[in-house]
C-alpha cells in the first residue's frame, strides 16, 4: 500500500472510525445498558424506584444542558415545565367523565406526546424575553415563571386538582400495553414483571430517545449554531446564523425535555399534586437541583448530565433505602438530619469543588482521561520513521 493511499482522507476517517478507544466507548455504552435491562430481574422494586427518579433527573438536565451549555443561555424555570408537562399529559389523558376535573380521554402514548409538544410552545413564547436577555438577567426573568405556574396551578383547580388533593394521572399504555399491574402477566427469567418494572423499562426507553436526540442535535448543525451563539453572537449573525432563532430553538428543546421529565414526574408519583411543599416537585428548589445536575456533570456535556442526575437526584434515593434498612438519619422534625438534607449538603459540596478546581465538571475529567489514553496509545503505535521526524 504506497503514502498516498494511507494518508488518503478516506483512510483517515476509517482509521478514527475504528479507533480503540471509540469501539471501548461503544462496548462501555452497550454494557451499561445490558446491566440497565436485566437490573429490574435481579432488584427490588424501591430500588427500581430510585433508578426511575434518577431518570426523570437525566432528561430534565439533558434538556438543561443543552440550553444553558450549548446554547448559553441561563434558565431557572425548569420546575415550571416540569409542571406544565405533567399538566397538560393529565388533562390530556384524564377521563372525561370526571366531574371535578377537566379530561379529554385521549390515548396516554399520543398524550405524552401532546405534552412534549405544549411545552415546546411554551418555552417558544418565552423566545421574546429570552432573545433579549443574558446571564443573570435571564435567569431571574425565567425564575418569574416558576412563581406565576405555582399560583396558577394551584388555582386553577379544574386542571389541576388542587393542592389539597390534587388528581391521579391516567395509567400510560402504549399500543394497548398496560404500564401498570393491570393487563396480562408477564414473566422473565420467572419474574414477574409488574408496574416498577414496566415503568423501569418504559422511562429507560424515554431516556434512551432523548440522549439519542441530544447527542445527535449537539453534534449537527443545530448545535454549532448554538455554540456560536454562546461564543459570540456578533460573530454568529456575521457567520450567517440566525440569533434569534437560533436562542429560541434551543429554549423550546430545552422546555420540551422539561416537560417530558414533567410526564415522568406524575407517573412516578402517580398523582399531580402543585404544592411547593410536596418534596420541593415543582419549586424553586427544583430548578436550582436542575442547575446543579448539568453543573456537576459539566456545562455543554449531555453524558455528564446522566452523571449529574445520578449525584443530584439519585444519591437522595440511594440514602433514603440505606438508612430505612440501617435506621440511620430517622429523625424527624425541623433539625432532624434526614438523607434529603445530607445528599443536598454532598451536591452543595460537589459543585463547589466543581467550580473551584474543575470548571469543566466531572465531562472535563473524563475528557482528559480518554485525552491521555488516546495520547499515550498514539504515542506507542508510532513507526520508527516517526519518531526519528520528531
Amino acid at each position: 500500500m504506497s503514502e498516498a493511499t494511507v494518508d488518503s482522507p478516506s483512510a483517515v476517517r476509517l482509521v478514527t472510525r475504528w479507533e480503540p478507544l471509540r469501539v471501548l466507548r461503544i462496548l462501555a455504552w452497550l454494557a451499561l445498558l445490558l446491566v440497565l435491562l436485566a437490573l429490574p430481574l435481579y432488584v427490588d422494586a424501591a430500588w427500581l424506584k430510585a433508578g426511575q427518579y434518577t431518570m426523570i433527573g437525566a432528561v430534565g438536565a439533558i434538556g438543561l444542558t443543552m440550553l444553558v451549555g450549548q446554547a448559553g443561555q441561563l434558565s431557572l424555570a425548569h420546575a415550571f415545565f416540569l409542571l406544565a408537562g405533567g399538566t397538560a399529559y393529565s388533562v390530556l389523558a384524564g377521563p372525561t367523565d370526571d366531574p371535578r376535573v377537566v379530561g379529554f380521554g385521549l390515548d396516554p402514548g399520543l398524550s405524552l406526546v401532546g405534552a412534549v409538544v405544549i411545552t415546546a410552545l411554551l418555552g417558544l413564547a418565552f423566545a421574546p424575553v429570552s432573545g433579549r436577555l443574558r446571564g443573570i438577567y435571564l435567569g431571574v426573568a425565567s425564575l418569574s415563571l416558576v412563581f406565576l405556574g405555582l399560583y396558577f396551578g394551584q388555582s386553577a383547580d379544574e386542571l389541576t386538582g388542587g393542592t389539597s388533593t390534587g388528581r391521579a394521572p391516567a395509567q400510560f399504555t402504549l399500543f394497548g400495553f398496560p404500564f401498570s399491574n393491570a393487563g396480562p402477566e408477564i414473566s422473565v427469567l420467572g419474574v414477574p414483571l409488574r408496574q416498577a418494572e414496566r415503568i423501569w423499562y418504559l422511562f429507560l426507553l424515554l431516556t434512551l430517545i432523548a440522549l439519542v436526540i441530544a447527542r445527535g442535535a449537539v453534534r449537527g448543525r443545530v448545535g454549532r449554531a448554538w455554540r456560536a451563539v454562546r461564543d459570540n453572537e456578533a460573530a454568529a449573525a456575521v457567520m450567517g446564523v440566525n440569533v434569534a432563532r437560533a436562542k429560541a430553538g434551543a429554549f423550546a428543546v430545552s422546555s420540551a425535555y422539561a416537560g417530558l421529565a414533567g410526564v415522568m414526574t406524575v407517573l412516578w408519583f402517580d398523582i399531580l399534586k402543585p404544592d411547593e411543599s410536596e418534596f420541593g416537585t415543582y419549586g424553586i428548589n427544583t430548578s436550582i437541583a436542575f442547575l446543579a445536575m448539568v453543573i456537576i456533570g459539566g456545562l455543554g456535556s449531555v453524558p455528564g448530565a446522566l452523571v449529574g442526575a445520578l449525584v443530584v437526584n439519585g444519591l437522595p434515593q440511594v440514602l433514603s433505602l440505606y438508612s430505612t434498612e440501617l435506621g440511620w438519619f430517622t429523625g424527624t422534625g425541623d433539625g432532624a438530619v434526614t438523607p434529603i438534607l445530607i445528599s443536598s449538603f454532598v451536591y452543595g459540596a460537589a459543585i463547589i469543588l466543581v467550580v473551584l478546581f474543575e470548571p469543566g465538571g466531572l465531562a472535563a475529567i473524563g475528557r482528559r482521561i480518554t485525552g491521555r489514553m488516546r495520547g499515550s496509545g498514539r504515542a506507542r503505535g508510532r513507526n520508527p520513521r516517526e519518531e526519528e521526524k520528531s
